[in-house]
């Protein structure tokens, strides 16, 4: 395991030129302060999110419940798959999947980008430690709430995939098991890395510990199939807003600009008995 964290140590302080943001967002990200006034603002701005919800927001809820359920029907024979005495308990694959969603982990992450970020005076470093920061807490509250209203039992209780005690007391992790905490932290970790990483290449890598991460939770018998469903989507769209917040358009002279194609004309030409269609993209 030491060598794992010195690993991830070097790679955040050596291999930091790996992430960068799209020069398109880049106005917008420099606009920001990324500090403890912006960070209550955003995160009231989140509490206040269901009251701004509109019909595609509602449906998205609505498909997130139905994909649960579905999964659901799944709990019990994926885990008589499962080998009983779980010999690959201790292997390397499940031991970083499982550190990768601890707060400790996340935390050590922020860190390394905070310090990055001060040494350096490096603004994407800072966006990134602050995104960690707020995406990780977000979805802890909302998972961990979530847990203590729902809860669910746990698949080694040996009680079933549908038995529940509501608002079960938080010293009561038994009960917790839906939505998965641990997968929760790992997804919206790996979001933010995979958002803010400049190759495809390592947006892609950076959802391998996420997998990691599920597969232990449901092979350790922690949590169902469904539990790390839920618990991965709440993380990927917690963090997905997050992002947003610091992406999204900028105020140019009055007006909100998105980066991007703002317009399209398509005009005829004709010269020296040469026409066709010219096609003008308006950024």
């Amino acid at each position: 395991m030491q060598k794992i964290f010195l690993t991830l140590l070097i790679t955040i302080l050596c291999g930091y030129a790996l992430f960068a943001q799209n020069p398109a967002s880049q106005d917008s990200v420099q606009r920001n302060k990324y500090n403890f006034s912006q960070f209550g603002n955003e995160t009231w701005n989140f509490i206040k999110q269901p009251t701004k919800w509109d019909g595609n927001d509602w449906l998205k809820l609505g498909l997130l419940g139905a994909g649960t359920f579905l999964v659901m029907q799944l709990d019990q024979p994926i885990r008589n798959l499962i080998d009983t005495d779980r010999k690959y308990a201790k292997s390397y694959p499940i031991e970083f999947g499982n550190m990768w969603g601890e707060l400790y982990f996340t935390e050590l992450l922020f860190a390394g980008f905070t310090v990055y970020a001060l040494y350096n005076g490096d603004n994407t470093a800072h966006k990134i430690a602050f995104e960690i920061a707020q995406a990780t807490s977000y979805t802890f509250l909302v998972n961990g709430s979530l847990k203590v209203i729902i809860g669910r039992a746990r698949p080694y209780l040996q009680q079933g995939n549908q038995m529940y005690v509501p608002f079960s007391t938080y010293s009561d992790p038994d009960h917790q098991s839906i939505p998965g905490g641990h997968t929760g932290i790992t997804m919206a970790l790996t979001t933010i890395l995979s958002r803010n990483a400049k190759p495809l290449w390592l947006k892609i890598l950076a959802y391998v510990p996420a997998g990691l991460s599920m597969i232990g939770r449901v092979y350790l018998d922690k949590h169902w199939t469904s539990d790390v469903f839920l618990g991965g989507a709440i993380g990927y769209l917690t963090a997905t807003w997050v992002v947003d917040q610091h992406e999204k358009a900028v105020e140019n002279n009055g007006k909100v600009v998105q980066p991007g194609i703002g317009s399209i004309n398509i005009q005829p030409f004709y010269i020296d008995d040469t026409y066709g269609l010219g096609l003008t993209l308006h950024l």
